[in-house]
């Protein structure tokens, strides 16, 4: 199928497209920056040049291309003002708050003027995804957290809106991928000294608050592209845990990290300290948090891992 990918250029947009040109896919790329076709190109892509928040010429794009499946990667991490001012965390994201909110909204408005097959959005399971109670590992049947702080909510409020306007459509095939924390080359958990959370780690930087008890879930970025090329085909409307066989606490996994990138145990410090220097959606991101399970995209998207867990991922899949 001809399939329309819009943050080609990210993290998981290069893992991606070369993936889905294996697969036999027809790959139009759109990329913000006219400097980045030549590297679409290479991948196999047909690059396609608009700024997703402007919607004029997101329906343009898609217009001119007539995909059957549009693919939403669209994040701005890297460029988003507050990355690291966690004394502000609302400031965190703002760009790609807009690009899950208003990106979304003329994606969907341009894959429904040309009649557009599916439409595949990134999620996440993060602060926000799942409430704070009962088992440590949710479904996606499971209810969200609506008991967010006050400030640091604005991320989830913005996967909220994307994933009610993804599955609420009635004209195609809506899909929210929830996938786990991203590590891997590109990412911020990477052998890359400069990726966000190694040097963090590496500087000790990065504490156990508290007892350690958020769980995360965590999915190599070469596995979380190919569930997407899965769910390109397969599954039907809804959402989907995209994440590893083996959610663990912080406590858990953290040292184990720490060690593989040759840094120093973390350092424990108490929920209030980090309360007041960071505010609370920190803490509860380290402390109380819930992991998913990944069963339904195994079983419905025919999904593989080829890294099932996070141990073996971390000591052997970092990459670059």
């Amino acid at each position: 199928m001809k399939v329309f990918v819009a943050g080609a250029t990210g993290a998981i947009g290069t893992q991606l497209v070369p993936q889905l040109v294996a697969a036999g896919h027809d790959v139009v790329a759109m990329t913000r920056s006219p400097a980045r076709s030549d590297a679409l190109r290479a991948l196999g892509a047909r690059p396609v040049v608009a700024d997703a928040l402007d919607r004029d010429a997101v329906a343009r794009a898609v217009a001119e291309t007539e995909p059957e499946v549009i693919v939403h990667q669209l994040t701005a991490l890297k460029r988003d003002p507050g990355l690291r001012d966690m004394r502000n965390p609302d400031r965190f994201g703002v760009m790609t708050n807009r690009l899950r909110t208003e990106g979304a909204d003329h994606l969907l408005a341009a894959g429904r003027a040309v009649g557009i097959r599916r439409f595949i959005a990134q999620g996440i399971v993060a602060i926000g995804t799942y409430a704070r109670t009962g088992g440590p590992v949710k479904t996606e049947n499971d209810p969200p957290d609506l008991d967010l702080p006050a400030k640091g909510g604005s991320g989830a409020h913005a996967l909220r809106y994307l994933e009610d306007a993804v599955t609420g459509i009635d004209w195609a095939d809506g899909i929210v991928l929830r996938y786990g924390a991203f590590y891997g080359p590109g990412t911020g958990i990477s052998a890359d000294p400069d990726a966000l959370l190694t040097k963090a780690i590496r500087k000790r930087r990065l504490p156990i608050i508290g007892g350690g008890g958020g769980v995360w879930s965590f999915v190599h970025i070469e596995d979380a592209a190919s569930a997407t090329v899965a769910a390109v085909d397969n599954g039907g409307p809804g959402i989907y845990n995209v994440v590893d066989d083996e959610p663990a606490p912080v406590r858990e996994w953290l040292p184990f990290l720490a060690e593989q990138l040759g840094a120093k145990k973390p350092m424990r410090v108490p929920r209030f300290m980090v309360r007041l220097l960071a505010g609370e959606a920190a803490v509860i991101q380290m402390t109380e948090v819930r992991g998913g399970s990944n069963a339904k995209a195994k079983r419905e998207l025919g999904w593989q891992l080829r890294w099932s867990s996070w141990r073996v991922g971390f000591a052997k899949g970092l990459g670059g």
